[in-house]
Parts: C-alpha cells; structure tokens; sequence
C-alpha cells in the first residue's frame, strides 16, 4: 500500500467511458431481451462476432487508412497487423456474410448486440463505448426487405413501451437526394460538394431555416462573429432543395430561433425556382426514386402500419459515405426537458438504411443489404426520461443473529431460495455473510433495496417463529414516528409468522406483489 500520498495510484476510469450500476445493468438487459424477443418473431438468428476485427476489414469508413488508430481504437500484433476495436456492428457482419458466402443462406436475416468503441472526443453523453442492437438483411434488393425493418423497428418501439404517438419511424431514400442533385447537374464525382450538400440538410434540427438557407448557398456568420462559409448553391437551388426536404416543423426548432424562421412561400414565386422545380420534377431518375420510397411504405401500409408509425420524411440524412439507397430513423416525439429544464424532444434512438457495397467488398458479386440499428444507451436514457423504468428490486435478506448457529440460517437460506424461485420466477435470496450486528445488517439490507429481511434470533427460534420486516413499508410508516419508545412498541411494517419454509415464502410473496 502506498503511504505516500503522492505516489500513491489515482482511481479513475478513462475520459469517454463509464462504469455501470447494477440498475444500469439490469435495465440494459431487459431492453435488449425485448429487442430480441421482436427480432426472433420476425425470423432473425442471432450471430456474433468478435470486438476486435481486421482493420481494413472497416474499409472506408476508417477516417484515415494510413492512420488506422484515428477514429478507432487500433493496434498492431506480433505479425504487424492492424487491429481494431469494432466500430460498429455492421461492417463485422459484412465481413462474417463474405467469409462464410457459400455455406449462407440468402436472404440472411440475423441480429447482433454488443459494445462498440469510438475514438472520438468524448463529451457530455458522448462516449467513447456504447453497446448496439443491429438487425439486417443481407441479399434482398426488394424494398420488401427495407419495408420489414421498418415495420420491425416499429414493433420494438413498442414492445419498449412506447405508444403510437410518442415514436415514428421516418423513412426517406439517399437515392432521392443523390437524383435530385443530379437534377441540379452537380456531377456524381463532385463527392466535396455533394456531401457538405448533406450535411447541411442534416442540420435542420439545429438551424432555424435562414440560417440553412444562408449556408446552402453564400454562407453566415456565427454567434461569435466569425464566418461560415455556404456551400454555392444559387438560391433558386437551395429554395427547391428546402421545399422539398424540409418542411417546415415548429416542435423541431428551438424557440430561441423562432424570429428567424424562414418561408419558402415567400420566395418561391421566383421565376428560376419555379423552372427549377419543374426540371426536377421531369428528371427521371427523380421520379423513379420518389416512386420506390412511396412502394416501401406502401408494403407498410398493405401491413397494417398507418402513418402514426411510419412515414416518408425527406429530410432524414444518415450515413453520408455508407448508405446507398432507403435511409430510416426511429425517433422520439415526446418532449422531456433538458438540463435547464427547457422542453424538448428526445429524437432519434436508432437508424439504419441500405448499404449495398459493403459486402461486395470482400467478393466479386454485388451483394444488397438493409438494417437497423438501435442505440440501447439512448434507448435507456430515453425510458429513464419518461419514467418507465422502475427500481429493480435487490434480495431477500436472511440477517444473521447467532452467529453460533450459522448452519441454521444458511439452511433457511437455501430452503427460501428455492421455494421462491419455482416456476421460472427469479427472486435473489441471500444470507448477511459479513461480521456486523443488526444495525448494520439493516443498512446493508437498505443499500441493497432489499424488499425485506427475515430476522430471527434465539427468541424466536425457541417459539418457533421468524419476523420479516418490509422495508419499503417501514420506511413510509416510520416517517410518522417521532420518538424510538412508539417505534418500538409499532415495529412498523414487521411481521411474526410460523417458522415454516412455505408461510415464509407466501408472506414474502404478498411483499413482493404489494
């Protein structure tokens, strides 16, 4: 041990990562079991592959490929090969689909959960781990396919507990904007200005409309006053790029900026807009785009999934370098508040789209695919907003009053535990099996949140009873209290029963369901 106060060893965890509480951890697997519980209804196989992968395995979507640990967390082993901690769950899969291409069946519909590693500036509720919930479907071109996801990330959405109403799952098509470009005769190879395109688009949550306009075309400056530079589009451009993209939705801006709220109306009855909109509406990749994103959510209609869950929304962006056809999210429409105690909306808790090059990378056929992704810590925050997550309860608790006869209650112990946990049921049982007296016990068995402890000392063993305290309901009932005389002659929510394995278990149960 280190006596030297400056030598000795601070304890603490690296900047963008967290440990997790066992009420973290229990709710983390109650949403992934019922995200699992949908995906295995429609079909999907769980799969799984390693953290660590190859590091060109990420391909593209490494930041640098020179620099293979900028983005990712990356390292060389003893043959001088980069490898990297997975990024996500799907470029793995791509990778696990190409090496096993024969033996797999197509169309491959699987699932996968597990932890992901960025390495990115860490900052508020931006980690640098955090675990997904991926489904795809590997070999389907159909919008059947795209359709299925949807209609599936619907269903979790409220398996969750989430009502129509407080979700939407909104769909749009990268197709749609890469055809609509195209109808402004921006080259396909023009990849610099097609993606600040994008990317500008993707920020109407956080910009009032002026604001995108201004940064579509000329530019802006920012609060501080430097400049921002726009993107070049002539105004004409940018007013059918937002017409068409963004329309105008009051709850997605904040109120800060409802002065500088921009209306197309107004400017649209200028001659070259309107030229420009009829050229693009007669560009023929344009319309067939429209058309396959109006098929896909009309298979989710013919199934019974209204415009209260899934709707075409063309202002989704998602995956500017990784997408190459429909793009969804799942979104949170209730409002909660922040830190400041402002409304806002919670927003998107997942995502996915259509990559149809990812696996053709590893193999000489082009090989579509589709998926989701749910992010399971958002998710959990998301719940924790509304208030759907209660307190998981902690165990049973056998205190320990003699320790000569510490066989008796381990007995007990065991007998409890199993008498509590037929039929499936899961209820934790243990003993007090540290050196404290009573009073310790009791604030061992609080910190815990046991539901309630059994006590029986020589007294009581010689009448052959026990006493179980509620400790939920002693706690409401001692608040009443003023003095340790009536406490005492109360014992709040305490009861003596018959020391009888089956009366214990029934009064722990009425405990437990009260």
């Amino acid at each position: 041990m280190a006596k030297n106060k400056a030598n000795r060893l601070k304890a603490r965890v690296p900047r963008g990562f967290a440990d997790r509480s066992p009420a973290d951890i229990r709710e983390t697997l109650r949403i992934t079991d019922t995200i699992r519980t949908v995906y295995e209804r429609w079909g999907f196989e769980p799969v799984e592959t390693p953290l660590i992968e190859y590091a060109d395995a990420l391909g593209k979507f490494l930041p640098d490929a020179d620099r293979p640990n900028e983005g990712v967390f990356a390292f060389q082993d003893d043959d001088e090969q980069w490898l990297s901690l997975r990024y996500d769950l799907t470029a793995p899969l791509a990778r696990h689909v190409a090496e096993n291409f024969d033996r797999t069946p197509r169309p491959y519909k699987s699932y996968r959960a597990g932890w992901v590693f960025r390495n990115e500036k860490p900052g508020p509720g931006r980690f640098r781990q955090f675990m997904q919930f991926d489904a795809d479907i590997v070999g389907a071109a159909s919008p059947l396919a795209d359709a299925e996801i949807c209609m599936m990330a619907a269903d979790t959405m409220e398996a969750l507990g989430f009502s129509r109403g407080e979700y939407r799952i909104r769909v749009n098509s990268r197709v749609v904007l890469d055809t609509l470009l195209d109808a402004f005769g921006i080259e396909r190879d023009d990849t610099a200005k097609r993606l600040a395109i994008l990317r500008t688009i993707d920020k109407s949550d956080k910009f009032s409309r002026g604001d995108i306009f201004a940064l579509l075309t000329s530019g802006r400056l920012d609060p501080s006053g430097d400049p921002m530079p726009g993107v070049g589009l002539s105004e004409a451009e940018a007013l059918v790029l937002m017409s068409r993209f963004m329309p105008f939705d009051p709850k997605a801006h904040d109120a800060a900026l409802s002065d500088q709220e921009f209306s197309v109306d107004i400017l649209s009855s200028d001659p070259a807009y309107l030229s420009l909109n009829d050229q693009v509406d007669n560009h023929e990749g344009f319309r067939i785009a429209m058309a396959q994103t109006e098929e896909l959510v009309n298979y989710c209609r013919a199934s019974g999934y209204d415009e209260s869950r899934i709707i075409r929304d063309f202002s989704v962006v998602r995956g500017l370098e990784y997408y190459t056809g429909a793009v969804y999210e799942a979104e949170l429409t209730f409002e909660t508040t922040d830190d400041k105690g402002r409304p806002i909306r919670f927003g998107s808790v997942g995502g996915g789209g259509r990559y149809d090059g990812l696996v053709g990378r590893f193999v000489s056929q082009n090989v579509p695919a589709t998926g989701f992704s749910v992010g399971v810590s958002r998710l959990q925050a998301a719940l924790a907003a509304r208030n759907t997550a209660g307190e998981t309860p902690g165990p049973v608790i056998v205190t320990v009053m003699d320790r000569d006869t510490i066989p008796h209650y381990q007995a007990m112990t065991a007998k409890l535990r199993a008498a509590l946990n037929q039929g499936g049921d899961v209820v934790p049982v243990e003993m007090y099996i540290g050196d404290s007296g009573m009073k310790a016990q009791l604030k061992y068995a609080d910190r815990r949140n046991a539901p309630c402890v059994i006590i029986q000392g020589s007294d009581e063993r010689d009448a052959g009873t026990v006493q179980i305290k509620d400790l939920a309901a002693g706690k409401a009932a001692s608040e009443d209290i003023t003095d340790r005389a009536e406490w005492v002659a109360a014992r709040p929510a305490q009861q003596e029963v018959a020391d009888d394995i089956d009366t214990i278990a029934a009064a722990v149960r009425a405990i437990l369901t009260s």
